[in-house]
């Protein structure tokens, strides 16, 4: 891992229990954790990235949690667990981890589009822990 790389990871980590609120009740959740590294983690993270509506309901996530079924009638199952769920409804695709960056650059992007499908303004408007329950 360069230099980077590392800060970039580092940076990641210190996001561990946060949220970001945005309007309309809109928030993302942030859960990153250094593990030993793994056959279904080899990079030594557990995270689960994740975007609910001001009900609470996730509509659209990151994370490792478990492997999920491959693409395709007949391709083998991915012994890496990241994947990511684009809507509420997809029990989960795999997702290619190559680095801390692109975890998070791919997860905004797919916030922005939600979002602006919604039409919900990109501003965060409050961030704060998990703990603290209250919206806006």
């Amino acid at each position: 891992m360069d230099e980077s790389q590392i800060h970039t990871l580092e940076f990641l980590l210190d996001f561990d229990g946060r949220v970001h609120w945005y309007g309309q009740g809109y928030f993302v959740k942030f859960e990153i954790k250094r593990i030993e590294p793994t056959e279904e983690r080899p990079h030594g993270l557990r995270y689960s990235f994740t975007l609910h509506a001001p009900e609470g309901e996730r509509l659209m996530g990151f994370d490792n949690a478990h492997t999920v079924a491959p693409a395709g009638r007949y391709a083998k199952r991915p012994v890496e667990a990241d994947h990511w769920h684009r809507d509420e409804n997809d029990q989960g695709r795999p997702y290619a981890f190559t680095d801390a960056a692109t975890l998070v650059g791919d997860f905004f992007d797919e916030v922005e589009r939600i979002l602006t499908e919604r039409g919900v303004p990109l501003d965060v408007v409050r961030d704060g822990t998990k703990d603290e329950r209250t919206k806006p």
